[in-house]
């Protein structure tokens, strides 16, 4: 199998600039008409809204009771997930609680100077709403992401919306993390509706008090349309990772972190940037080996043809210009000196070294 993917010597300014136009946070006009009508459906009508916009985008019919996820629906999901995967998750909770406690305690601070004493204290929300996206695909790392942090904080109510699957169900491994994390609901309905839910509340979901979590450019916009009713984290685009690499990094994994981001969606950008033709080669022939076996190799080539990009530079410095203009969300440097790289970037997300 042949992998439809550019590869270039030369960054594309086409590529940079629709990276600042993403940025930019400007809606298109006709999402913003949708997701308007959504969203004041949502405030009007409620649950029979939600109803409605579940069968309408996700393909599920249910009646109102189903919308909450019940304790048995839980005990169902363990029987369906293996040891491995719950071992997985509740490794990565301690990772983050562990994280999260630390960033709280800085938080919380008493300076002294010539006989005045000032006070930093945080408070906990009362309530925060958790975006997890789902449908065909499962995030349970997002659930993670989101729940843990709040519960850390000693937020009372979290509060989870997620897309059912077809058939109605909520990916298990999703319910396994939320209960592990300490969700206190969740609730299967997804999109822009979700949003709306969270913020102006329905019969079945009362408001919160923050709506945080990544989606859709749908849930993207509803979010930004809600943010002056309700606290909302950080706008999120389409998610993506670029990954700075020499000729020391393993073609494989390079090439499978491509493809799970890939997995995200068609609208994410994976990228390679190497000085390396020869790791630029192996990687392409990784990818062909690894697709054809995948349940959504079809959304992975897909999204690759689409802003899946191999960049071969000529030099670190090049390689390092090019990150900082970009700013990925995501950054993996793996070389053989990666913290010495690291030093060198100053726009990136997340920046994972080794």
């Amino acid at each position: 199998m042949k992998v439809k993917i550019r590869r270039t010597s030369v960054p594309p300014k086409s590529l940079l600039e629709e990276r600042r136009v993403r940025g930019r946070g400007a809606l298109p006009p006709d999402l913003e008409t949708q997701v308007r009508k959504i969203i004041e459906a949502v405030k009007k009508r409620g649950d029979s809204a939600l109803i409605e916009f579940t069968e309408r985008f996700d393909g599920v019919s249910m009646e109102v009771s189903r919308l909450k996820v019940t304790e048995e629906d839980v005990e169902r999901a363990y029987e369906l997930v293996s040891e491995e995967q719950v071992s997985a998750i509740e490794l990565s909770k301690s990772r983050v609680k562990l994280l999260e406690r630390n960033l709280l305690e800085r938080l919380n601070f008493k300076v002294k100077y010539e006989g005045v004493e000032i006070y930093s204290r945080t408070r906990p929300l009362r309530s925060v709403g958790c975006y997890v996206p789902g449908g065909e695909a499962s995030y349970p790392s997002t659930v993670v992401m989101t729940v843990t942090p709040a519960k850390v904080a000693g937020v009372p109510r979290v509060v989870i919306c997620t897309p059912p699957k077809r058939g109605g169900d909520v990916e298990p491994i999703t319910l396994v993390a939320a209960d592990i994390c300490g969700a206190d609901e969740v609730y299967r309905v997804g999109g822009a509706q979700a949003v709306a839910a969270l913020t102006y509340g329905t019969a079945s979901i009362k408001p919160v008090e923050k709506v945080v979590g990544p989606g859709n450019r749908y849930v993207l916009a509803a979010k930004l349309l809600v943010s002056t009713d309700v606290a909302t984290d950080l706008p999120a685009g389409p998610s993506e990772v670029l990954i700075l690499a020499d000729e020391s990094a393993d073609p494989r994994l390079v090439a499978l972190d491509m493809v799970a981001q890939a997995e995200h969606g068609v609208w994410g950008y994976s990228i390679l940037v190497t000085v390396s033709a020869n790791l630029a080669d192996e990687v392409q022939n990784e990818l062909a080996r690894i697709i054809p076996s995948l349940p959504r190799a079809k959304i992975v080539e897909e999204a690759l043809s689409r802003n899946g990009l191999i960049l071969v530079l000529r030099s670190l410095e090049e390689c390092v210009s090019f990150v900082n203009e970009f700013a990925p969300e995501h950054l993996e440097i793996m070389m053989d000196n990666p913290l010495e790289v690291a030093e060198k970037i100053n726009a990136a997300g997340l920046v994972l070294l080794g």
